[in-house]
């Protein structure tokens, strides 16, 4: 379980999320809660193989291909996708040395993911939405 000191310093310590299942669909929390944290400051990188753009950002169809520094990866797939998305941010982090978070949305959890993840150092958080915890930890941001 991660404590809400933890979760705190993710956000204030980190910039840059990449989106896995972000949604083109505004009507969908796998797009309202990432423009969510795009209108608090967060860079927002798009991860879906079927879409150009998403709130005017390039897409990208694999976390490999993304050049900038990840800092958090947010996973919007189903449950059992996600040890083979864990699988791919462990190898990136292997060769980048970034990826310092996986956070599965609401909903969402794995728990032979979640050992990959404390094997490999990475924070890990499940079954929270980003956008509430947000919203609960800093509510004089709005």
């Amino acid at each position: 379980m991660t404590t809400d000191e933890a979760m705190r310093k993710i956000f204030e310590g980190n910039q840059t999320i990449v989106v896995d299942g972000m949604s083109r669909d505004p009507g969908k929390p796998a797009h309202s809660v990432p423009a969510y944290l795009l209108s608090k400051g967060y860079s927002i990188i798009p991860l879906n193989p079927h879409a150009g753009r998403i709130a005017g950002r390039k897409c990208y169809s694999k976390l490999k291909d993304i050049e900038e520094k990840i800092d958090i990866l947010e996973v919007f797939r189903p449950s059992d996708q996600v040890v083979d998305i864990v699988k791919e941010a462990l190898e990136r982090k292997d060769e980048r040395g970034d990826i310092a978070v996986i956070w599965l949305q609401q909903g969402m959890q794995n728990e032979e993911a979640n050992k990959l993840t404390e094997e490999a150092n990475i924070t890990f958080v499940q079954n929270r939405c980003m956008r509430r915890e947000y919203k609960r930890l800093f509510p004089e941001r709005g």
